[in-house]
């Protein structure tokens, strides 16, 4: 990345003034396009928000906000490339909660910490995840598939969107929860992944609602429950987890836009209020409601309390099913 020069005028003025030269950066910011990186697979959830936020912040950031997907190691590689950028706003990354929350305690070689190299922008939007099967499992319900799962240990596959997602740890705990026999397959992201699904290369999915509604309302995925603590508004006919059988089972993911530390507060505070103008936006709003996404917003501080929510759900969790990455 190119460095940044002042001119030689302003340069001389903030000698004068005595100005802080980041200030100043920051006041001008942005000069040029900004990076999204999105560290999972085109077509699932976290590539339609980004995408759909992208949209919306270019309009009146004053820049394009493209979008470039850095698919792998459960998303540790796209979001390590973002913490490795230069902290200058150019660069920031659509983040998961499952990054924060998960990430730190299954891979037991991280060469980055997503919770100090990354600086929260804010959340843009969460979901429940939601139980689909390939239409041709014998299970029309939760309590069917534990029955299939026990009389067949060993059998099922599952699939994930890679490991460390909320996908990913939302199959561990419904294993470890009925001590069933099944088999986790990763995937780089959500859109592979169901495609596998809808052909039958594998059973059944904790996939995040926004990438899985569209194939339920076509019946090319079987739904057999939501995985919140209320029932999902953009599938009120499902029953929640412990509605369906599995009591005390609660998961979900958010999404939202992080940056490198070191980032210059004032360029966090102009990225904080484009996000939060795109999650006001009434085509933003109505893309991601129609998808099955719950507005959040917030501030950088919000996110970061959501952040340590995440690392107290997810941290025993992840400890007890014995789940790890090396």
């Amino acid at each position: 990345m190119k460095p940044f020069f002042l001119p030689l005028a302003l340069a001389a003025t903030l000698a004068f003034t005595g100005l802080a030269p980041q200030s100043v950066v920051a006041q001008v910011y942005p000069t040029k396009p900004v990076r999204l990186i999105v560290p999972y697979a085109p077509g699932g959830a976290t590539d339609i928000i980004s995408r759909a936020a992208a949209i919306e912040m270019s309009k009146t950031l004053g820049q394009p906000v493209t979008v470039d997907n850095r698919p792998g190691a459960g998303g540790n590689l796209g979001s390590e490339m973002a913490a490795r950028s230069a902290p200058d706003g150019y660069t920031i990354v659509m983040s998961a909660s499952s990054l924060h929350g998960i990430t730190p305690f299954l891979y037991s070689k991280l060469t980055y910490d997503p919770n100090k190299d990354l600086v929260p922008v804010i959340v843009l939007a969460q979901f429940s995840n939601v139980l689909v099967v390939n239409p041709g499992v014998k299970a029309d319900s939760v309590k069917e598939l534990i029955a299939l799962a026990k009389a067949q240990p060993g059998k099922l596959m599952y699939a994930s969107s890679g490991s460390g997602s909320t996908i990913h740890m939302s199959g561990e705990m419904f294993r470890h929860m009925l001590g069933l026999d099944i088999t986790h397959v990763p995937y780089k992201g959500s859109g592979p992944a169901v495609t596998d699904l809808m052909g039958g290369q594998v059973h059944m999915m904790f996939d995040n609602i926004p990438s899985s509604i569209s194939h339920i309302r076509s019946g090319k995925l079987r739904a057999l429950a939501t995985t919140g603590a209320k029932r999902a508004v953009s599938l009120p006919d499902l029953p929640t987890m412990a509605e369906a059988g599995v009591p005390g089972y609660e998961s979900g993911a958010w999404f939202g836009l992080a940056a490198p530390a070191g980032t210059p507060k004032e360029i966090i505070a102009r990225l904080n209020a484009e996000g939060q103008k795109a999650t006001r936006s009434p085509e933003f709003i109505k893309r991601m409601s129609d998808l099955g996404y719950e507005i959040v917003g917030g501030t950088p501080d919000q996110m970061a309390a959501m952040i340590k929510d995440e690392i107290q759900r997810w941290g025993p969790i992840v400890k007890a099913s014995g789940a790890k990455v090396d």
